[in-house]
C-alpha cells in the first residue's frame, strides 16, 4: 500500500498571546467558543488528512477560512502551534532551518497568486533562478530552464522580460520556475485567480496537461468550486480553520456532512458533476438493452435519453454488464433536491 506523500495530524495554528499555553489548558482540543472567548484567532484548527502520491488535493473555503495558512503550515513557511506534518515519513516540524531550505530547494515547488517574477531578468533567467540559488552550473540550469519553458508552452520567449508578457504567460513563467527544481510536492495557492476567465480556463487546461505528464503530488488552494471540480481528485472544505468535510466533489454534493457543506455546494450544476452512478437504482443481472447508458456518464450527457424515455433506461459498466437502471423521476430528484434547511 502506498504511503502518503504528505500527511498532517491534529494541526493547529492559533494567533494570540499564548497559543501553546491555551491549547495545553484545554487538553489540546479547545472548542471554537472557548477560542473566541479568550481572544484567539483560529487560523488552522485540528486538521488531519493524507495526500497520496500523484493526488491533487484541493483545499477551499471562503476568505478567512484558513486555507492559505494551512498550506503555509504544511510547508513551514508559517510555524504551526501544534500537531504534526509528515513529508515522505519525515517530521517536517523537527527539521532544522537548513534542512527546510534543502527540502524547499530540491523537493518542493510553490506557485502563488502573485507571480513575483524578477522584472530585470528574462524568462530564461527567471526560470533558472532557483537552480542558480541551488548552485547549479550556468550551462546545466539554462538547459533545464529551456526544458520546462517548452513544457509550459513558452518556447521562443526565453529572452522576453516579464513586462513583455501577458498575465497568463507570466503565470506560466511562475509555474515553469517552480518546476525547474523537479519538485515531488507542489503547493499552489490560488495560482489562477488573478487571471481573466478565458485565460484562467486555458491555464487550468495547461495545468491538467502538465499533471498528466508529470504526475506530481499537489495541494491546490482555491475559492472557486468550478475550478476545484475541474482539477481535484479530492476536495477539503474549510470553515473557521477546520476541515468541515473531505471527499470527492460528487461526495460533497450528494452526501454533505454538515449544513455548511450543503449550503456551500448547493448552487453547483449537478448535471455536469454527477455521474449516472449517483442517480441509478441497482438491477439484478440480465441482458442489457441496446440503448443502455454507461454508469460513468455525466447526467448532462444522458439527459435527453432519460427524460424522454417512458421506461427506465438500462445502465451498464465499462464491460457492458448491467448494473442498474435510471428513470425520469430518479434523474430529476437527483438534480433538484430540496435546499438544506436553515
Amino acid at each position: 500500500m502506498n504511503e502518503p506523500k504528505i500527511a498532517c495530524r491534529n494541526l493547529w495554528k492559533l494567533y494570540g498571546a499564548d497559543p501553546e499555553g491555551f491549547l495545553r489548558r484545554h487538553g489540546g482540543k479547545p472548542a471554537i467558543e472557548a477560542i473566541r472567548a479568550e481572544g484567539y484567532i483560529p487560523a488552522v484548527r485540528d486538521v488531519s488528512f493524507d495526500v497520496m502520491p500523484g493526488e491533487i488535493l484541493v483545499v477551499m473555503g471562503l476568505s478567512g477560512s484558513g486555507k492559505s495558512t494551512l498550506l503555509r503550515c504544511l510547508s513551514r513557511l508559517i510555524e504551526p502551534t501544534a500537531g504534526e506534518v509528515m513529508f515522505e515519513g519525515r517530521n517536517m516540524l523537527a527539521a532544522t532551518e537548513s534542512e527546510l531550505i534543502e527540502l524547499r530547494r530540491h523537493k518542493m515547488g510553490m506557485v502563488f497568486q502573485n507571480f513575483a517574477l524578477l522584472p530585470h531578468r528574462t524568462v530564461l533567467d527567471n526560470v533558472a533562478f532557483p537552480l542558480q540559488v541551488r548552485g547549479t552550473s550556468r550551462q546545466e540550469r539554462e538547459s533545464r530552464a529551456r526544458e520546462v519553458i517548452e513544457l509550459v508552452g513558452l518556447k521562443g520567449r526565453e529572452a522576453y522580460y516579464p513586462r513583455e508578457l501577458s498575465g497568463g504567460q507570466q503565470q506560466r513563467v511562475g509555474i515553469a520556475r517552480s518546476l525547474a527544481v523537479g519538485p515531488e510536492l507542489w503547493f499552489l495557492d490560488e495560482p489562477f485567480s488573478a487571471l481573466d476567465p478565458l485565460i484562467r480556463k486555458e491555464m487550468q487546461d495547461e495545468f491538467l496537461r502538465l499533471q498528466k505528464v508529470l504526475n506530481k503530488t499537489i495541494v491546490f488552494i482555491t475559492h472557486d468550486f468550478d475550478e476545484a471540480i475541474r482539477v481535484a481528485d479530492r476536495i477539503a472544505i474549510m470553515r473557521d480553520g477546520a476541515v468541515e468535510q473531505l471527499g470527492t466533489a460528487e461526495e460533497l454534493v450528494t452526501r454533505p456532512a454538515t449544513p455548511y457543506v450543503a449550503k456551500f455546494t448547493q448552487n453547483i450544476p449537478r448535471d455536469r458533476l454527477l455521474s449516472v452512478r449517483s442517480a441509478m437504482v441497482p438491477a439484478a443481472p440480465r441482458k442489457a438493452a441496446k440503448n443502455a447508458i454507461c454508469v460513468d456518464d455525466l447526467l448532462a450527457s444522458v439527459a435527453r435519453q432519460v427524460v424522454t424515455s417512458e421506461s427506465p433506461v438500462d445502465v451498464v459498466d465499462g464491460e457492458g454488464m448491467l448494473v442498474g437502471t435510471l428513470d425520469r423521476a430518479a434523474y430529476i430528484d437527483t438534480l433538484y433536491e430540496q435546499e438544506p434547511t436553515r
